[in-house]
């Protein structure tokens, strides 16, 4: 069983950056890809990045490539750096975990069978 606590949104202004992290409590977390999603009010649940178990393999969304960074230690914890946002990336955001072994870590939602409760960003000023 994988449980995954997402934090650090909030309520930032157009242009500032933040920084996301997502704690998972699992044995291995090595045996993971991870990625994170988001959801504003009104739409589908979109993929933003995602990054393999070895870090090797960091795909992104083309909304946020270029602005968003995504790292992972391997002690226990993902992160997602964003910068220069603004009020598209409104939305609750969601860390998620799949545990199969693939060339590049997918970008869609329900390819992952672990999820985070989620936090919300809000960008505005």
């Amino acid at each position: 069983q994988v449980q995954l606590v997402e934090s650090g949104g909030g309520l930032v202004q157009p242009g500032d950056s933040l920084t996301l992290s997502c704690v998972a409590s699992v044995r291995t977390f090595t045996i993971y890809d991870m990625a994170w999603f988001r959801q504003a009010p009104g739409k589908e649940r979109e993929f933003v990045a995602a990054i393999s178990r070895t870090g090797d393999s960091t795909p992104f969304a083309d909304s946020v490539k270029g602005r968003f960074g995504i790292s992972r230690d391997y002690e226990k914890t993902m992160y997602l750096e964003m910068h220069r946002m603004n009020a598209e990336d409104t939305a609750t955001y969601y860390c998620a975990a799949d545990g199969r072994a693939v060339p590049t870590p997918y970008r869609v939602a329900s390819e992952y069978s672990y999820w985070g409760q989620g936090t919300q960003v809000t960008v505005s000023s």
